[in-house]
């Protein structure tokens, strides 16, 4: 796998942990652990983006 489509995952996997994050705090039963968990994933996908940016 090339660093570009590496990267277009990553993208993609981030774009859908944002989505499921908005609506899991619009739903009136939302967990806060799950919302903290999916904000953890996001975060380190953002910091893997941002690395991988940076040396491609």
């Amino acid at each position: 796998m090339s660093v570009s489509s590496h990267l277009e995952e990553l993208k993609r996997k981030h774009e859908t942990l944002s989505e499921q994050v908005e609506a899991e705090q619009r739903a009136p039963a939302s967990s806060d652990f799950d919302i903290a968990e999916m904000k953890k994933q996001k975060l380190k996908l953002k910091e893997e983006i941002e690395r991988l940016s940076v040396s491609a």
